[in-house]
């Protein structure tokens, strides 16, 4: 994995699942990373290579709900992203699933309350020697590069100072979200703290925070100096945003990752989620097909709101058959 000059998807809940991940690689992006997964959830899953569809999926025991499903056309660039507080467990659910992914990331940077009231996420940012366990037992023990993102701290001095005890870890980027665990979503992106982040570091440093489109990959790598550039709401309304070529218009890009949520049997309750962010920023879910998308309880609801019956019923017989031969 190299972290020079490079588009990356950011870790999404909910939504950075294998669809999304693959139709931003399709556009473009160089590195996916999949959603937060927590290590008590991951540990107590199994892996499974499910052949009709192509996938490999980490499959949790009694429920056998999947909690992460990836394929060997992503090995190369999908990031798996840890939600942990505990060094040992972190390393046991990383042991899981480091072969079939290109680099696994501790999430140092949410600050949902799911994620605080558990001591992880934005929560280790105030536990630096916690954070140095984590990292250092991950990178001593796996052969994938080890990364973490995290927000910025109180003051600039503070996310340097502890931007370099992560580095002393021995990692192999950090990703740097510009706003604070206070900073809401429509506060401006603060590009030059991560710049006296950059300019710290001996390792690269990966941007994120305001890019909306194409052009923001440039401008954001020339404010701060960081070797590569992630993305996480401009990606999600309009995953095209990648392509050099310009954007797509948004409602093709919807289409094309409702397909690939059928072909991926994507959990439906996922689908819809991202298709409602998609459809809040572009529309309203106030206006009719809001309203259908909210109604729809199964991916058949979804294809016949979109006129996709055809494709969704191909897709799903072959995976029959595939069982069947199976």
């Amino acid at each position: 994995m190299e972290y020079e000059n490079k588009m990356v998807l950011a870790p999404m809940v909910r939504v950075g699942t294998l669809p999304l991940r693959l139709l931003a690689a399709q556009y473009g992006a160089d590195i996916t990373y999949g959603e937060e997964i927590i290590d008590h959830k991951f540990v107590k899953c199994e892996r499974h290579i499910n052949e009709s569809l192509g996938s490999i999926d980490f499959v949790e025991k009694g429920t056998g709900s999947v909690v992460f499903r990836t394929c060997h056309e992503e090995r190369n660039r999908v990031v798996f992203q840890l939600g942990t507080s505990d060094a040992v467990r972190a390393l046991s659910a990383a042991q899981i699933v480091c072969k079939d992914v290109a680099a696994v990331d501790i999430n140092m940077g949410c600050p949902r309350s799911f994620s605080i009231s558990g001591g992880m996420g934005a929560a280790l940012l105030s536990k630096p020697e916690l954070i140095s366990d984590i990292l250092t037992t991950l990178k001593r023990n796996l052969d994938v590069p080890v990364t973490c993102k995290i927000r910025l701290l109180k003051s600039p001095q503070d996310t340097v100072e502890l931007a370099r005890k992560i580095e002393k870890t021995g990692v192999s980027a950090l990703a740097i979200h510009g706003r604070k665990v206070s900073d809401r979503p429509r506060d401006p992106a603060k590009w030059n703290d991560i710049a006296d982040v950059v300019e710290a570091l001996s390792i690269p440093v990966i941007a994120n925070g305001d890019v909306f489109d194409y052009e923001d990959f440039q401008r954001i790598k020339v404010a701060t100096g960081a070797s590569s550039v992630m993305v996480a709401r401009g990606a999600l309304w309009n995953a095209s945003i990648f392509s050099p070529s310009g954007m797509l218009p948004w409602e093709d890009v919807k289409r094309e990752y409702i397909r690939k949520s059928f072909f991926w049997d994507n959990d439906v309750k996922s689908t819809k989620h991202t298709l409602k962010e998609m459809i809040m920023h572009y529309s309203s879910l106030e206006l009719p097909e809001g309203k259908a998308v909210i109604k729809s309880e199964t991916s058949a609801d979804l294809a016949q709101l979109y006129g996709e019956e055809k494709y969704y019923q191909f897709v799903s017989k072959n995976r029959v058959l595939m069982n069947g031969n199976n």
